[in-house]
């Protein structure tokens, strides 16, 4: 059977049919689980992740037939192959088996060759399949980082040449890299390049958003947890470390990331080991680590927000996106290129974009940067009845905001707040103070809607009554 034996479920209820079935495939090279009833089964099938299932038909409590139609039910379970194995003979009986979702029926008492051979076939087959899915799970991730990384480099800008340049040397070695920028500069991209120019390419890429999580669950999901952990941990759970172990755990926005949560992560970053919550065993991965943030992290460590230790340790190689505003001369070839993709995938055809329109681009300022750019491109093909692309009238008019400081604050005394305060509010006025939709003014500045509010608040901007 080889290094990696096929594990085998066998499902009855006496004990002694399970005895026989244990022999005959330990005989065989198979490990085998067991169970003597139709709950314990599923139960023992999501634990275990068999690659069969020999299921009897006759049992106390749920027959075979309803264990069956459960197991095909659920999501985790379906996929396993169900052999029945049962005395009974009809053709009633083997149509009720099929039809609840079986692949195969043997009848007792069988001989062990044939089911042997039954065996062998499905679990070749199952394996197989499963050979097949994540083969084209590894085909679509590559070539979902392979555009990742074309649109986080596209420019030829001296600012995104260096980018690239840091990338090529970072991707060779398993150090840690903290990837900083503005919200919608690319870190996400980045990091993905940089996954997929490594030498852990082959193994998983395990992003986490730090911000979006509850405080208290961001231990757990960083390092999993034992069952009974807490409320509401009714099984045990792998976190992303152990998930991405070989592979790169990709930490986004870390300066959000809770104190009590920095501690032990520099303790993992240190020592490559730590344990689950409510656990014991200390377990040993092999992950390298890329974080990003569009925080100040070496003034978040003066305020005593972000310890100063862990910053060192993350920061071994920083990476600095520019925004998009320091490299207009890129901005008509990624304008191109995002409208050239949407139309695409959108199923629309162009015949250029306006030269007036790619003017207009360059000289905007693009607070939302990239991701500002690619949303107001699909934005402006989604309202054009085709031919040459024009979305000007989708930006915001010009100099509007520079215009509005001018007027609160003297001249040359406009800080980057000031500036950031006024096209947000320019914004919002032209979409009625709308923030979310299409139309919305998160869309327009390539913003998730939760972090408009949260730069609302901050920057003191309220609707007017």
């Amino acid at each position: 059977m080889g290094a990696d034996p096929a594990t085998v479920l066998i499902v009855d209820d006496e004990p002694w049919n399970i005895d026989l079935l244990e022999q005959e495939l330990g005989a065989a090279g198979y490990r085998t689980v067991a169970a003597t009833g139709g709950e314990q089964a599923i139960a023992a099938v999501a634990r275990e992740q068999p690659d069969l299932i020999l299921l009897d038909v006759m049992m106390r409590g749920i027959d075979g037939y309803e264990t069956c139609r459960r197991l095909k039910a659920g999501e985790s379970t379906r996929a396993v192959p169900v052999i029945f194995l049962t005395a009974l003979k009809e053709t009633f009986d083997k149509t009720r088996a099929f039809a609840a979702g079986a692949v195969d029926y043997v009848t007792k008492p069988f001989e062990t060759a044939e089911l042997l051979a039954r065996v062998q076939v499905h679990v070749a087959l199952r394996r197989e399949v499963e050979a097949h899915r994540r083969s084209q799970a590894t085909i679509r991730a590559l070539v979902e980082h392979a555009r990742a990384a074309d649109d986080a480099m596209i420019g030829e800008s001296w600012a995104i040449r260096q980018v690239r340049e840091q990338i090529a040397r970072v991707a060779a070695t398993d150090s840690t890299v903290l990837i900083q920028g503005e919200t919608g500069t690319g870190k996400e991209l980045v990091a993905r390049a940089i996954h997929a120019a490594s030498a852990r390419r082959d193994r998983p890429l395990i992003p986490l958003n730090c911000p979006a999580l509850p405080r208290e669950l961001v231990e757990s999901e960083l390092f999993g947890h034992e069952k009974g952990a807490f409320t509401g941990a009714i099984q045990q759970r792998r976190g992303r470390f152990e998930l991405a172990d070989g592979g790169t755990l990709f930490l986004d926005e870390i300066g959000d990331l809770p104190a009590e949560a920095q501690a032990k992560l520099l303790r993992v970053l240190q020592e490559r080991r730590f344990e689950r919550v409510g656990g014991s065993r200390t377990l040993r991965v092999d992950v390298r680590v890329i974080a990003a943030t569009h925080r100040d992290l070496r003034a978040e460590v003066d305020a005593g927000r972000f310890r100063s230790d862990l910053y060192f340790r993350l920061s071994v190689f920083p990476i600095v996106l520019p925004p998009l505003r320091e490299r207009r001369e890129d901005v008509p070839r990624l304008l191109r290129h995002f409208a050239e993709t949407a139309a695409r995938r959108l199923g629309r055809t162009i015949d250029g974009v306006a030269p007036a329109f790619v003017e207009s681009a360059r000289a905007y300022d693009w607070p939302g940067n990239v991701r500002e750019l690619e949303n107001l491109v699909e934005r402006a093909l989604i309202v054009s009845d085709g031919g040459v692309l024009d979305g000007c009238k989708l930006l915001p008019a010009p100099v509007s905001a520079a215009a509005s400081v001018a007027s609160a604050v003297p001249p040359g005394h406009a800080t980057l707040a000031d500036l950031e305060r006024e096209h947000i509010r320019a914004v919002l006025e032209r979409t009625r103070w709308r923030i979310e939709g299409g139309l919305g003014a998160a869309s327009i500045l390539g913003l998730n809607p939760s972090t408009l509010r949260g730069r609302m608040r901050k920057l003191g901007i309220h609707r007017p009554r």
